[in-house]
């Protein structure tokens, strides 16, 4: 019995420090937002927005943070049955390492910095009945250029054997999306609405990690990946919460 605990420790421990030496782009999943555009109901049917956000997701390692800040900046255009909407955005956040796994040599370090600049696109066609716009089918496109001290510890050690490394700094990321956006009986001034998202991140070097990959975190080694929306506006402000690989939190003014 002595033994077999001994085992299960030597195990969960390689498990455990396998999976701290995997590093990915900081915006690997991250890089898809909601992206506002006016309603059928709307009076003005061409608006500028501008946001405030903080995102927070655990990247490849499960007990490591990314955690950033980020403002946006797009425009969207609204006309008969059909939406579109493009931006720009720049991030500056932190990756913390736990410090668990300590002592590991070249990969050892409490927090890099990192920051990145991008574009995003969105359009949809939709249908409207009564208090709702129907977005049933839609697109969604982002590219984004990383930088920053976690962009280059990465570069550093991708042709180290200890490590399992992604080292792009620019990312494209592309995918499908459904859409409900439903008013308030006699007041179009509320409205709420939920997207969900379908796609992936193209060109991936991903190496195959020998098989190690722990129960629930097979999403963050995939290309394809999911968002849950939820958006509200209330005259000219707005906000969202987004759940995929990490929770992100964002308000901001029609302009």
């Amino acid at each position: 019995m002595r033994n077999f605990y001994l085992s299960f420790i030597i195990l969960f421990a390689a498990v455990f420090s396998s999976c701290s030496n995997i590093y990915i782009p900081a915006l690997y999943h991250q890089d898809i937002v909601y992206q506002p555009k006016p309603a059928s109901w709307d009076s003005t049917k061409r608006a500028t927005y501008v946001s405030i956000g903080y995102n927070d997701n655990n990247g490849a390692n499960t007990a490591d943070d990314l955690g950033s800040g980020q403002l946006n900046i797009g425009q969207a255009y609204t006309g008969k049955n059909f939406n579109i909407a493009y931006g720009v955005f720049g991030v500056a956040g932190n990756y913390t390492r736990d410090t668990a796994f300590s002592g590991k040599g070249v990969g050892d370090f409490n927090n890099k910095f990192f920051g990145a600049v991008g574009g995003r696109f969105s359009a949809n066609l939709y249908t409207h009945s009564g208090r709702v716009d129907f977005r049933y089918l839609g697109i969604e496109a982002a590219y984004s250029h990383e930088f920053g001290s976690y962009a280059g510890f990465r570069r550093s050690i991708a042709d180290n054997p200890d490590f399992d490394v992604d080292p792009r700094t620019d990312l494209v990321s592309l995918g499908l999306t459904s859409e409900v956006l439903f008013h308030r009986r006699r007041d179009n001034n509320f409205e709420n609405g939920f997207r969900f998202f379908l796609g992936g991140t193209f060109g991936s070097n991903y190496p195959s990690y020998d098989g190690v990959i722990l129960p629930g975190r097979a999403s963050s080694f995939s290309q394809q990946f999911v968002k849950i929306n939820y958006f509200f506006r209330y005259k000219k402000y707005f906000g969202t919460a987004e759940l995929g690989d990490g929770l992100f939190l964002r308000f901001g003014i029609q302009l």
